[in-house]
């Protein structure tokens, strides 16, 4: 059994003391459950949700490889690696800023408008799925507690660690 959680034989998780080792284990589900739906579509659980906020935040202005780096929390590396498999697959492309050659917005294409339906009944479905049996209190009281988590985890990163 992992530790933390015990799982009786009905399959269910009875909770212990660790919230971050139970939202990993919510976010590895998820992922896993996004990525083999998508899968059909050729593109994975986090390429879904970039081309998601590029499509919806482009409408409003340039959207940068910092912004994704910024929004989802990752790492130049990662983002650059992410944004190149989609250009891969003709979903974006860069192009130069006017004011700035060096810097590049992300658009999406044609086929990104093609994805965009099919990838947002999927994001739907798992939602549902993830929210079942739930009730709009309990689902909204959870968005406020998983906020708030993710502020202290951010607020923390700026605090030296602990000294052995």
């Amino acid at each position: 059994m992992k530790q933390g959680f015990s799982g009786p034989k009905g399959g269910g998780i009875k909770l212990e003391k660790d919230c971050g080792a139970l939202v990993n284990l919510v976010s590895r589900k998820v992922k896993r459950r996004l990525n083999v739906t998508l899968q059909g579509l050729g593109i994975t659980a986090i390429q879904s949700r970039v081309i998601y906020y590029i499509l919806v935040h482009c409408q409003q202005g340039p959207v940068f490889q910092r912004d994704i780096e910024q929004v989802f929390g990752m790492s130049r590396s990662t983002a650059t690696g992410i944004l190149q498999q989609l250009e891969k697959k003709d979903i974006i492309r860069r192009e130069s800023v006017s004011t700035d050659a060096r810097l590049k917005s992300l658009v999406p294409t044609e086929r990104a408008a093609e994805l965009d339906a099919q990838v947002r009944a999927c994001l739907r479905q798992t939602d549902a799925v993830l929210t079942r049996g739930l009730s709009e209190g309990q689902v909204q009281l959870f968005k406020e507690i998983a906020a708030a988590m993710a502020q202290n985890l951010e607020q923390a990163e700026d605090v030296p660690p602990a000294e052995p």
